[in-house]
């Protein structure tokens, strides 16, 4: 509009220019035409001339605007008409988007009255939406396959089966109509999630790792987004690799921390598969660096236990280095706490531990004190004091995913099927450091107060033979059992039925000499008395 007013303006410009051109140089112009002179000033022959051609093309606009009248007036009345129908079709969009099923269902028949469906193929969405409101999925199905089978409303319809086909729970179908989108059209966000998400469900993770990087060279993911996911996805596949091709899983773990470097899963497979292949200093350099940056508590047992064949010193000395990391965190002392009880360092076991619950009381620290107590005193009323504690307590953060809590890391949620689903949380909605019911749970100085003073004390034994202790238990279930010299006579004077006694020496121990526990001598084990019925033998159960 604006180039036509310039336009415009300069035409008139130029044609008052050439007026004055014209005013400025006067003279006359002769026609000669069949013997007649006809003379006039140039600047009225110009204006004539000027005059003549506007003439001409108002009579041209003329002539062409009644011929055409005809086909305006058809055409204005068929733009009024489609008008109307597209009014029609906004309301009942509007109406299908609210829920008004009967205003939809209604706007839908007007519109295919006003305009024509294969022109418009809005009114089929309207209607498919319409017959989902009240119900006849039938119908929307039908609806949606006619639009599948057009190539503009294509991605539309399969959309559209997709979701009808998640509803019925038919997973198989709706996989299908997603990859098969995904195939038409791998730009649509909704395919190629649904897709890559089926994919991983059925641990094709080389598909889903190739559908990945096609989304990501379509940008259809943020590029930090494709980089989490496939870090996941080669994770997932390393898991599968680890018990048969370790260097395999190590490869793809590696990468994985390549896109993800705080990856808990990752760096955990990595490690396993390094210790597999005799990589111990690499594999602890890995958990190191994961440990720095979020320490967890399967790090810290698999940096731990990273040498079969260290002692329970030398276990303590690696979890110290972990807590050097990271000092004054929970699970730095948990990871040391735990190294110290497996090498009967009970002070340094029960100083962790306390400091842990200090800083957060949780399920993990009393537990790991109601079993330093086990160890150390034996005593069952601090240890039920403790696993109380433990019971009242915030449960330990765990692998959390749709409500489902799991033992383990998995790749897809089993409850939803979401790729990269877990989390490493407080489980059930529990805010971190509350109670389910948003309580703050007791410290570890109550706990100490109301601990029971210690009862039974459990003899160290510095060598920790247990054969000795074998020895001791058979001792003393015998000198249970073993009867007394009174009841053995008061047995063999009884009249009738005498009752059976354990079998005894011919000779009789002096009164200063210390009779032995099993009935006799070491080398003599004594003379039967026919006499004496003999006592049954009695079956022990230990346990």
């Amino acid at each position: 509009m604006l180039i036509r007013l310039v336009a415009f303006a300069l035409f008139v410009l130029f044609l008052a220019y050439g007026f004055s051109w014209l005013a400025d140089r006067p003279g006359d112009l002769s026609l000669i035409w069949e013997g007649q002179i006809y003379q006039t000033k140039l600047i009225v022959a110009a204006s004539a001339i000027i005059a003549l051609i506007a003439a001409v093309m108002i009579g041209w606009w003329f002539v062409r605007l009644v011929w055409t009248s005809p086909h305006s007036v058809t055409r204005y009345f068929r733009a009024r008409k489609r008008d109307r129908g597209y009014q029609a079709l906004s309301t009942g969009l509007i109406a299908a988007g609210a829920g008004n099923a009967a205003l939809a269902r209604k706007m839908a028949a007007r519109s295919r009255g006003l305009i024509r469906a294969d022109q418009e193929p809005l009114i089929n969405l309207l209607e498919a939406q319409a017959a989902l409101i009240e119900g006849r999925h039938d119908e929307a199905r039908a609806k949606f396959e006619a639009m599948a089978n057009d190539p503009e409303t294509r991605e539309l319809g399969l959309r559209g089966l997709y979701l009808e086909a998640r509803r019925l729970g038919a997973n198989e179908a709706a996989r299908q109509y997603a990859e098969k989108a995904a195939d038409n059209a791998p730009y649509l966000p909704w395919a190629a999630q649904a897709t890559l998400e089926y994919r991983s469900q059925a641990g094709h993770w080389d598909d889903a790792i190739r559908l990945l990087e096609q989304q990501k060279a379509a940008r259809v993911v943020e590029k930090a987004d494709a980089n989490r996911l496939h870090a996941v996805l080669l994770t997932a596949r390393a898991g599968e690799k680890l018990e048969s091709n370790p260097t395999g899983a190590r490869d793809d773990a590696l990468q994985a921390l390549k896109l993800a470097a705080d990856f808990i899963p990752a760096a955990l497979i990595a490690a396993k598969a390094l210790f597999r292949e005799g990589g111990v200093r690499k594999a602890a350099s890995i958990l190191e660096q994961s440990w720095k940056s979020a320490p967890h508590p399967e790090i810290g047992q698999a940096y731990v236990r990273a040498r079969s064949g260290d002692s329970t010193l030398d276990r303590l000395k690696r979890a110290e280095r972990l807590e050097g990391l990271r000092p004054n965190n929970v699970e730095s002392l948990l990871v040391v706490a735990q190294a110290a009880l497996d090498a009967q360092e009970f002070a340094k076991a029960r100083a962790k531990a306390e400091a842990a619950a200090r800083m957060q009381p949780r399920e993990s620290a009393f537990l790991l004190l109601a079993d330093i107590e086990e160890a150390e005193t034996g005593d069952q009323g601090r240890v039920r004091h403790w696993l109380a504690q433990a019971l009242k307590a915030p449960r330990d953060s765990a692998w959390v995913a749709d409500g489902f809590v799991s033992d383990k890391w998995l790749p897809v949620s089993p409850v939803t099927g979401r790729l990269d689903a877990f989390e490493w949380k407080a489980p059930f909605g529990q805010v971190e450091g509350r109670l389910e019911d948003g309580s703050v749970p007791a410290s570890i100085e109550t706990a100490l107060k109301t601990l029971p003073p210690l009862r039974d004390v459990r003899p160290e034994s510095p060598v920790n033979d247990h054969r000795i202790i074998e020895l001791e238990r058979a001792a003393t279930i015998a000198e249970a059992v073993r009867p007394t010299p009174a009841s053995v006579s008061a047995s063999a004077s009884a009249s009738a039925k005498p009752k059976p006694v354990e079998p005894v020496s011919d000779k009789a121990p002096a009164s200063g000499e210390a009779k032995p526990f099993f009935g006799g001598r070491p080398d003599d084990p004594g003379v039967r008395d026919p006499r004496v019925e003999q006592e049954p033998k009695t079956r022990l159960r230990l346990f």
